[in-house]
C-alpha cells in the first residue's frame, strides 16, 4: 500500500506565505497576483447554502422531510451545513487549539515536516507543478490519518503529543460521522447500501489543515484556487469565525457564513461519480481578509485503496446510462496530482 500512495505525486517547494506575511509588506510578489479574479458576489438571503439538521435525520417523525431536504441540497447546491451532528465538542475544541499551536511554532520547528520531494504529504503547499504557476495565499499541512498503516512515520507520530493525539480523536469521531452521511445519502438516492459501503467503508482519511494568512492587497489573491474537491466527501471546521469560503453556483460567488458549531459538508467529484451526476461537485474558493488570519480543517475522505471508482450499479439504468468511466482509485489519484488545480477539468476528463 504504502509505495502507492508514495508514487501518486507531488508538489514543488515554494516559499511559506506565514514568513512572509510576518514581514510589513505593502505588496504581493507578483507570483500570487491573479487580478482577472470574478468578484460577482451574492448576498442575498435566498444565496445561502441549506442548513442540515442531524438529529432530525436519524430521529422522530422529521427524517423523511430532513432526508428530502438533504437530497435536494446534494442535488442542487452540492454544499450544506450540518448542526446538531454528534461529534464530541471538546474534541473539536481541542483539534482547534492544536492546529493554531502548529502553525505558531517556530519555522525551524514546522519546517521538520516540509513536504518531501515526489510528496504530496506535510508543511508546505499542494498542486504546485510548475515553477510559471501562480501560487496561493495560503500554506497547509496535509496528512493522510486512516487507515493507520497509511501514515507516514516521519509525520504524525513525530507531532507534539497532545496535536497527535487531538488529530486521532477527531480523525476517529470524523470517520463514524462521515459513513453516517454517506449511509443517509445511499438512502436518500435509493442506492444499495453496500454499493456506498464496499467503496468507503475502509477508505482513505486525510486532513488539509490550511493557514490563510492576512494580506495587504486581498483583492488581488486567492487563498485557495477556484475548484471542486477530488475526494469523495468533505467536512470542513472553520477553526476561527473568519469568512472566507465562497461557493459558485448559477454563476455567482456566494459567501458560507459559519454557523457555531457547525461543520460545512461538500460533495467531491468521487461521489459526483458514484451517484452518477445526481449528486453534484461544486466549484469553490478561499478569500483572504486583510486584516486577520483565517484558519480551517478539511477533512476529506476517499475510497479504499483498492477500490474502483465509478456509477454505482444500482443508479445505472437503460433511462440513466453511466455518465463517467470506472478506473481504479490509484490511477485516479497518479492522474489527479499530476496537474494544476482548476475548476472542474479534472472530473471532466472522466466523463464517457
Amino acid at each position: 500500500m504504502e509505495p502507492q500512495l508514495k508514487k501518486v505525486g507531488g508538489s514543488l517547494p515554494v516559499p511559506y506565505v506565514q514568513e512572509m506575511a510576518k514581514e510589513t509588506l505593502t505588496a504581493v510578489p507578483a507570483r500570487y497576483l491573479r487580478p482577472n479574479q470574478d468578484h460577482l458576489v451574492s448576498s442575498l438571503p435566498e444565496n445561502e447554502i441549506p442548513v442540515i439538521d442531524m438529529q432530525n435525520l436519524l430521529e422522530g417523525d422529521t427524517m423523511d422531510s430532513e432526508l428530502e431536504k438533504l437530497h435536494s441540497a446534494c442535488k442542487e447546491w452540492g454544499f450544506f451545513q450540518l448542526i446538531n451532528h454528534g461529534v464530541n465538542s471538546s474534541k473539536v475544541e481541542k483539534m482547534k487549539l492544536e492546529i493554531q499551536e502548529f502553525f505558531n511554532l517556530p519555522i525551524e520547528e514546522k519546517r521538520k515536516f516540509t513536504q518531501e520531494a515526489g510528496d504530496i504529504e506535510g508543511y508546505g503547499q499542494s498542486f504546485v507543478v510548475s515553477e510559471e504557476q501562480k501560487l496561493d495565499w495560503a500554506d497547509l499541512f496535509f496528512v493522510i490519518t486512516l487507515p493507520p498503516h497509511l501514515r507516514k512515520p516521519h509525520l504524525i507520530p513525530k507531532l507534539p503529543a497532545k496535536f497527535r493525539d487531538a488529530i486521532d480523536e477527531y480523525a476517529a469521531e470524523l470517520k463514524i460521522l462521515d459513513m453516517k452521511i454517506l449511509n443517509l445519502m445511499a438512502k436518500a438516492l435509493h442506492m444499495k447500501a453496500e454499493e456506498m459501503n464496499v467503496v468507503f467503508e475502509a477508505g482513505v482519511q486525510s486532513m488539509r489543515m490550511n493557514y490563510y494568512p492576512p494580506c495587504p492587497q486581498p483583492e488581488l489573491v486567492t487563498g485557495l484556487y477556484p475548484h471542486s474537491d477530488s475526494t469523495a466527501l468533505t467536512i470542513l471546521l472553520q477553526v476561527n469565525e473568519i469568512e472566507g469560503l465562497q461557493v459558485k453556483k448559477d454563476g455567482v460567488w456566494i459567501p458560507v457564513v459559519p454557523i457555531p458549531n457547525a461543520f460545512v459538508i461538500n460533495i467531491g467529484d468521487i461521489l459526483e461519480m458514484v451517484t452518477n451526476g445526481i449528486y453534484r461537485s461544486i466549484e469553490h474558493r478561499a478569500t483572504v481578509n486583510p486584516m486577520k488570519e483565517r484558519l480551517s480543517i478539511a477533512t476529506f475522505f476517499s475510497p479504499n485503496m483498492d477500490a474502483d471508482c465509478g456509477p454505482a450499479p444500482s443508479l445505472v439504468t437503460p433511462e440513466t446510462p453511466e455518465k463517467f468511466k470506472t478506473i481504479s482509485f490509484v490511477d485516479y489519484l497518479k492522474g489527479l496530482f499530476s496537474r494544476e488545480l482548476d475548476g472542474k477539468s479534472y472530473l471532466d476528463s472522466m466523463r464517457i
